[in-house]
């Protein structure tokens, strides 16, 4: 899965810097990651995905923590999607 392990740093790097300019960057990331899995993969990814978003969530404060709640909300969308 070194497509996750890819979305996976990006959206920390991303969760940390906390610019809301850096949406469409995270969302760009779960759709590409979605892209390339494979469709057996993908539901499994996305609750990697979420669970180290909602991690981040926790220990953070600020525009760290609004921005990781943007992408825990983006992936649960992509999960009822699926």
């Amino acid at each position: 899965m070194a497509g996750l392990a890819d979305c996976l740093s990006f959206l920390r790097l991303l969760i940390a810097r906390g610019d809301p300019k850096g949406i469409p960057l995270a969302t760009g990331a779960i759709d590409d990651y979605l892209a390339m899995a494979p469709v057996s993969a993908r539901r499994r990814g996305l609750r990697v995905l979420q669970q180290d978003a909602l991690e981040l969530h926790v220990s953070s404060v600020g525009v760290q923590r609004s921005f990781a709640e943007t992408v825990d909300a983006y992936i649960e969308r992509k999960l009822t999607e699926e």
